[in-house]
C-alpha cells in the first residue's frame, strides 16, 4: 500500500537569539498504513518537530511533507483545517480534554466541527471501543488519568483518521494504565488501518511499534524493524 505520510529530504530550522537552530536535517521516510512507528531519542533530537510535521501543524524549511500525496506546505488555511479535521488524530501527554464538557461531548466535538451527522451515536460507539461508554456523561475530572487518556484516544479516532499522531501518550500514566493505552494505540493501527506515529521516551511504548526510528541531532540515526 502507498504511504499516506512521506517526508522527503525534510529540514527545519528555527531562529533563536539571532542564531539558526536545526531541528531536523534532511529527513526522509515513508510511513505505511496500519503500522505503528515510534520516534525515540533524547530530548531535543527532533521528535516533536517531526510529529508537528506529520500532523500538518508545522512545515519544513526545505523538503516536502506529503499527506495522501499532497505537499502540506502548498495547502491554504482552509484546506489545512479540513485535512486535520478529517485525516489526522492527535493524542497528547496531558489529555487536553475540555473540563466543562462531558466525556461524550469531548469525543463528539471533532465531528461537530467537521459538520458530520449522527455525531452522538458515533462518539458513543468510539467510547465503547475504549471501554468507557458507561462514563459518557461524566466530566473529565471524575475519571482517572488512564481513563482520560482512553477518552482522548476515542476523540482522536472518532472520525477514523488515516494518521494518528501521539506525543508521549503514556508519559503521565502509571504502568498499568499505560499498558492499556498502548494496547489501544496498537489496535488503532490494526483495526482502523491508521498510520500511527508516536514519540516516546518509554522502552515499553517503543516495544509495541513495528518500526523504531532513533533520532539524534535532527537526523535519523537508525531504523529498527520488528
Amino acid at each position: 500500500m502507498a504511504a499516506r505520510l512521506e517526508l522527503r529530504n525534510v529540514s527545519k530550522t528555527y531562529l533563536s537569539d539571532g542564531q539558526q537552530i536545526a531541528a531536523l536535517c534532511s529527513v526522509s521516510y515513508a510511513f505505511e498504513p496500519g503500522t505503528v512507528t515510534a520516534l525515540v531519542g533524547r530530548s531535543g533530537c527532533g521528535k516533536t518537530t517531526l510529529l508537528n510535521m506529520a500532523g500538518a501543524m508545522d512545515f519544513p524549511t526545505s523538503g516536502e511533507v506529503l499527506i495522501n500525496g499532497s505537499p502540506t506546505s502548498t495547502l491554504k488555511d482552509a484546506a489545512l483545517t479540513s485535512l486535520r479535521r478529517t485525516h489526522i488524530g492527535f493524542v497528547f501527554q496531558f489529555f487536553q480534554l475540555l473540563p466543562t464538557l462531558t466525556i461524550l461531548e469531548n469525543v463528539e466535538l471533532p465531528l461537530l466541527l467537521s459538520g458530520a451527522r449522527d455525531t452522538a451515536r458515533t462518539a458513543l460507539d468510539r467510547l465503547a471501543w475504549v471501554g468507557l461508554d458507561e462514563r459518557a456523561h461524566s466530566l473529565p475530572h471524575q475519571l482517572s488519568g488512564g481513563q482520560q487518556q482512553r477518552v482522548a484516544i476515542a476523540r482522536a479516532l472518532v472520525h477514523r483518521p488515516s494518521i494518528l499522531v501521539a506525543d508521549e501518550p503514556t508519559g503521565n500514566l502509571d504502568t498499568v494504565s499505560g499498558d492499556g493505552v498502548l494496547k489501544l494505540i496498537r489496535q488503532a493501527a490494526e483495526e482502523f488501518g491508521a498510520t500511527v506515529i508516536m514519540a516516546t521516551h518509554s522502552a515499553e511504548a517503543a516495544a509495541i511499534a513495528q518500526t523504531r526510528i532513533r533520532l539524534r541531532d535532527g537526523r535519523i540515526e537508525s531504523v529498527e524493524q520488528s
